[in-house]
């Protein structure tokens, strides 16, 4: 499953829109607009951010499925 997509499952999992989800993880909106549109790839620190945040809230990314 490619990183958008996982970014999108976990957003609606925890009920939140695209600019509350950037909040959490420090980056902009458009940003994870580009990330779920699968416009651009996040780099190092936007993945190690994005895992960080799954594991605090319990969601394990490995078995994300739609």
């Amino acid at each position: 499953m490619e990183f958008g997509q996982k970014v999108k499952i976990v957003r609606k999992r925890m009920f939140l829109s695209q600019e509350a989800m950037a909040k959490e993880l420090g980056v902009a909106f458009a940003t994870v607009n580009r990330w779920e549109s699968g416009r651009c790839k996040p780099n190092y620190a936007a993945q190690k951010a994005f895992a960080e945040y799954c594991k605090a809230n319990h969601i394990d990314v490995d078995a994300l499925e739609d």
